[in-house]
């Protein structure tokens, strides 16, 4: 299907309403984006979401945006609570897979010559792979029922963190209205023993050198300043999340026939927000998105572990402590304008992060001032941004922003592009150490796979969707 596009100025772009769109699409691009865009599918799921009962405003495409399940990567899109609907393709398989960025008190010069035991001693203490598991750890069932009802808290409440720590973390890390129940025996199994495990694909954990700072006064507000050690835990809900999407798709697909709903693609299989099916999932996506949130915060205890055993340094004086974590795959309840009026909204969220602006509520209170840290982790070969949000991302996209680099390679493609090539000798050579539990997963996230993160950050920040505070460069990557 060819897609019709409105250019509205440099960096946004519309897909007129026609047809059986309920609103129009409004994608954020460059020019040069565009034109790749076309070129595949990506486009026509934005006009599909368009479709949907109850949306509110645009179907949004961030920068990043690239083919997904139903939803495409780096959508965006807003139901009214009365007449909207959920689909758990707007959310995506691995439910609340997010970022955490730390900060150290740490020179990337000074620990240069420990970072080969360091990356090292890190792939060994957190697992990560296909199907990655901890041996020491295997949660009862009532203790993975507490993982699901009160997420990051119920890991600090182990010892796992601090109350320091929820503060900087979206949502204090418990999404409310989570039901154990609700959450399938074959999830609950799944992820029994992966609490604490990054998994495979693009999930990482990343120890990197503040390379850049943009706008110092932000800087100073995070605790960032140039040559500074930091690390990124990108991870999701693991196996459970994924078998949740899975079992209410299922679901999803009799109720959009019961309710006579009619879909452009069957992907996008939803129910009325107001339906037994819809409140059903929620609280099991709330139940899945809570166990993400205490995964990071185990990863990010394994991290601190790590670096107190190899560089014989205190917790004090490491100071390893969260600027914040964000959610990547959500579906949140949200207050927002709507045409001068205020209005309760499910705020569907796929490959796109929250970026509330200076003095909003949910903004952490040592940001208010500057407005919610936004984290866009780039390749591991080049570079990860900061940004904050901004009033123009709450007016325009219900305050949202990019996620990521994007895709534009299939895994498949990565693998056949990276023939022949060594990726982890030629990623050493440029002084970034790799540590993976395959090399086809190396393979799979060669930088070529990825847009130039750079880019896709100026298009967020040309359009005023967001403020670049600094620029992160990898020392050390761990993957799965």
């Amino acid at each position: 299907m060819t897609i019709k596009l409105q250019k509205i100025d440099e960096w946004r772009w519309r897909i007129p309403r026609e047809g059986d769109m309920r609103t129009e699409g409004l994608v954020y691009a460059s020019r040069a984006m565009i034109r790749a865009l076309q070129q595949e599918q990506a486009l026509e799921q934005v006009r599909n979401v368009a479709t949907l009962p109850g949306i509110v405003g645009p179907a949004l495409a961030m920068p990043d945006i690239h083919w997904g399940y139903g939803f495409p990567i780096g959508g965006v899109a807003a139901f009214d609570a009365e007449h909207g609907v959920v689909s758990p393709g707007g959310v995506g398989y691995d439910i609340n897979c997010g970022v955490r960025l730390l900060r150290s008190e740490l020179e990337a010069d000074a620990l240069q010559p420990k970072l080969e035991n360091l990356a090292n001693s890190l792939f060994q203490k957190v697992p990560s792979g296909v199907g990655s598991h901890r041996s020491d750890l295997r949660l009862t069932r009532t203790e993975e029922r507490h993982v699901l009802e009160l997420g990051a808290d119920w890991a600090v409440r182990q010892g796992f963190g601090n109350d320091t720590d929820l503060d900087h973390i979206e949502a204090r890390g418990t999404l409310p209205g989570a039901d154990p129940d609700l959450v399938s025996e074959r999830a609950m199994e799944r992820g029994r023993n992966q609490l604490g495990t990054l998994g495979s694909g693009n999930h990482f954990l990343e120890i990197q050198r503040v390379e850049t700072i943009h706008d110092e006064e932000a800087a100073r507000a995070l605790g960032l300043f140039p040559g500074q050690v930091t690390v990124s835990i990108h991870t999701g809900s693991r196996g459970l999340g994924y078998q949740v999407c899975d079992d209410f798709l299922k679901v999803m697909q009799r109720a959009a026939r019961k309710y006579e709903i009619s879909l452009p693609d069957r992907q996008l299989c939803c129910a009325p927000l107001q339906s037994p099916e819809a409140r059903d999932y929620l609280a099991a996506m709330a139940g899945a998105a809570n166990y993400a949130f205490a995964n990071r915060q185990m990863i990010t205890s394994q991290v601190r572990e790590t670096f107190e055993q190899v560089l014989q340094l205190s917790p004090a004086d490491l100071r390893l402590s969260v600027i914040y974590d964000v959610c990547h795959n959500i579906a949140k309840w949200e207050e927002h304008q709507v045409d001068g009026k205020k209005r309760r909204l499910c705020v569907h969220r796929k490959g796109a992060t929250r970026a509330f602006p200076p003095g909003h509520p949910e903004t952490p209170a040592a940001y208010r001032h500057i407005g919610q840290p936004v984290l866009i982790p780039g390749d591991m070969g080049r570079y990860s941004y900061v940004m904050l949000g901004t009033e123009a991302a709450l007016a325009e996209t219900f305050g949202s922003s990019c996620h990521g680099a994007g895709r534009v390679l299939s895994r498949r493609a990565a693998k056949k592009r990276a023939r022949g090539h060594d990726i982890i000798a030629e990623l050493a050579a440029q002084g970034i150490l790799v540590r993976a539990a395959g090399r086809a997963t190396v393979a799979e996230e060669i930088p070529e796979a990825y847009k130039d993160v750079a880019e896709v950050v100026n298009v967020m920040e040309q359009a005023g969707l967001g403020r670049i505070v600094a620029r992160l460069k990898p020392l050390a990557v761990i993957k799965g």
